[in-house]
């Protein structure tokens, strides 16, 4: 079920453009952002404005249906960031252009979503050429 427009504006409007996962501005993407479920539907998560993030088609379908993953450092169950819930900046820090991971659910976001894949790279520092990277907050 797709979520009513409005909402979906009102996610956009909220994340200021960027993906609340990977942080990446929507701006010099070929591909249309997504209002993604954090507590997928699959789990009885709903369509509304406090459990929908803006995000990047690599991040939504990297997340799918999961709400966690695997923890490489520990091997250990590990929650997937929260937007609605967690703090970017608690769990990641920028180090050049690559998401670095602070926490387990750092570290399994990471993972999960491939944060730092090549092309996510590179994306940032053409966002960086325009002045949207590092992304303020």
């Amino acid at each position: 079920m797709t979520p009513p427009k409005e909402i979906v504006r009102q996610v956009r409007e909220r994340a200021r453009g960027r993906c609340e996962y990977c942080r990446m501005h929507e701006s010099l993407q070929g591909a249309t952002f997504h209002a993604e479920h954090v507590a997928p539907r699959s789990r009885g998560g709903e369509a509304t404005v406090e459990n929908l993030a803006w995000a990047c088609p690599g991040c939504n379908l990297a997340k799918a249906d999961r709400a966690e993953a695997v923890d490489p450092e520990t091997g250990l169950a590990a929650a997937l960031f929260n937007p609605r819930k967690d703090v970017w900046s608690q769990n990641f820090r920028w180090e050049g252009h690559e998401v670095v991971a602070l926490t387990p659910v750092g570290r399994a976001t990471v993972g999960a979503l491939d944060l730092n894949r090549p092309r996510r790279l590179l994306i940032r520092q053409a966002e960086q050429i325009f002045g949207l990277f590092p992304p303020r907050s």
